[in-house]
């Protein structure tokens, strides 16, 4: 599926959710979508668990 086709459908999803549940149904809609996002990504492999957690020195590189 395209990027496009997954963006339309999530902000769809995010408008239904701001129009029939008020501005908490659209936050929790929103962050449960960026879980799924960041879980996805780890179990396609583009993501590892050690990207988050790396020494001080690594990251001012």
């Amino acid at each position: 599926m395209k990027m496009a086709v997954v963006g339309m459908i999530a902000g769809m999803a995010l408008g239904f959710a701001g129009y029939f549940g008020g501005f908490g149904a659209f936050l929790l809609v929103a962050a449960l979508g960026a879980v799924g996002f960041v879980v996805g990504l780890f179990l396609q492999g583009d993501l590892e668990l050690g990207d988050f957690f790396r020494a001080r020195d690594e990251r001012r590189r």
